[in-house]
């Protein structure tokens, strides 16, 4: 998806991390699902919220671990869009910030997609803007569910938010 390098700049505390998938929901309803895939990678579904039905397989990302049950996952996407999240697994809690440009806070149903599918439209839409005044979005969410497949799985996100069985998003684990 994005040839760029976001390597850790302590990549041998990444272990406990990698290989997670998990399910949260924000304080104010967004909902959203996230595979640690590994130490660069994630694959990510939108239940719920702005653009809820997008999701994403092979984002890069900058992954780093805070202390020995929290990680920060920070990535840039072709969108424009720039992502950092606080993953606390042992209290199951999770600090977000995203930076939404302006075209997406504007016509966020045209980010909602397969995004793999669709990067040169992504490019477009980010390139012709507006980027100013970002839309910052700066939430707590409740980590709802996690499990650990171990890494590189490709089953653990593998279809659309839509495809899913009823009731896939509300589970409790």
């Amino acid at each position: 998806m994005n040839n760029e390098s976001f390597e850790s700049t302590r990549p041998d505390e990444l272990t406990p991390f990698i290989g997670h998938h998990v399910i949260y929901t924000y304080d104010n309803g967004w909902q959203y699902e996230l595979y640690l895939k590994n130490a660069d990678t994630i694959d990510y579904r939108i239940h719920g919220g702005m653009v809820g039905g997008r999701w994403v397989k092979d984002q890069k990302v900058h992954l780093a671990r805070l202390s020995d049950e929290v990680c920060k996952v920070s990535w840039h996407e072709p969108t424009g869009t720039s992502v950092s999240l606080a993953l606390n697994l042992s209290e199951r809690r999770v600090h977000g910030i995203i930076f939404f440009p302006r075209w997406v806070a504007e016509h966020p149903e045209r980010t909602v997609c397969y995004q793999n599918d669709h990067l040169e439209a992504m490019v477009r839409y980010r390139d012709a803007g507006p980027t100013y005044p970002y839309l910052i979005i700066d939430e707590f969410a409740t980590l709802t569910f996690k499990d650990c497949p171990g890494p590189n799985d490709e089953r653990v996100i593998a279809c659309a938010p839509e495809a899913l069985p009823e009731g896939f998003a509300d589970r409790r684990q």
